[in-house]
C-alpha cells in the first residue's frame, strides 16, 4: 500500500520534469523576463521522445576541419509508457556516426527508459560524428537523423556551437570575443 502512496508523487514529479524540459529553450523552468541564457541546440520531439540541446561541440581552437571527429550532444526524456532505445544516427557531413562511452568506446544503443532523462553530452556517453567530410565552423547549420526503436526516425537541422574565440575567416557574430593577449 506504501508504494501505491507513492506513486502520485512520482507521477506529479514526471509531469513536472516534463513540463521544464518542454519549457526549456524558450523560457526556462522558473520562467521570467531576465533570462539571458542562450542553451545551444535543436529541440524537437518524436512520439513520447522529447530531444533536447541537440548540437554539434564547440570546435576546440578552429573549426572542425575535413577528417575530425566531432562529439554530438542532446538530451533525451521519454514521456510514453514503454521505454525506448536511441539505435544511432547518420549524416551526410560525416562517414558514420557512433553512439560512445565517456571514455570514447564504441557502444550499441542508449536506453530511454519512461520518466527519465538521458543526458549524452561530455564526460558520459555522446554521439560522435567520425571523419567529417567537409569543414564545419561554429554556427554551421547540419542535418543529422537520430533512429530510434519505438519511436522511429527523426531528421534534425542542428548546429555547431559558436566558439568562445575568434574564427578570422567567420562573418562579424555578436558575442565573440578576441582572445586574450595576456597568456
Amino acid at each position: 500500500m506504501h508504494a501505491r502512496m507513492m506513486r502520485p508523487g512520482r507521477r506529479a514529479i514526471t509531469f513536472l520534469m516534463a513540463g521544464c524540459l518542454a519549457a526549456l529553450g524558450t523560457t526556462g523552468c522558473a520562467g521570467g523576463d531576465d533570462i539571458t541564457h542562450n542553451p545551444p541546440g535543436a529541440n524537437a520531439r518524436i512520439g513520447p521522445v522529447l530531444i533536447r540541446y541537440a548540437h554539434i561541440a564547440e570546435p576546440p581552437d578552429d573549426p572542425w576541419a575535413e577528417g575530425d571527429d566531432a562529439p554530438f550532444y542532446l538530451w533525451l526524456f521519454n514521456q510514453g509508457q514503454r521505454p525506448d532505445r536511441l539505435l544511432g544516427a547518420e549524416t551526410t557531413v560525416a562517414q558514420s556516426v557512433d553512439i560512445v562511452s565517456a571514455g570514447g568506446a564504441v557502444r550499441s544503443t542508449v536506453d530511454v527508459p519512461t520518466g527519465k532523462l538521458v543526458e549524452l553530452e561530455k564526460g558520459r556517453a555522446h554521439l560522435l560524428l567520425r571523419d567529417l567530410r567537409r569543414q564545419i565552423r561554429g554556427g554551421d547549420y547540419v542535418w543529422v537523423t537520430l533512429r530510434f526503436e519505438r519511436a522511429g526516425e527523426i531528421a534534425l537541422q542542428v548546429h555547431s556551437q559558436i566558439p568562445t574565440y575568434v574564427d578570422k575567416e567567420a562573418t562579424d557574430e555578436p558575442g565573440l570575443t578576441p582572445p586574450s593577449s595576456d597568456e
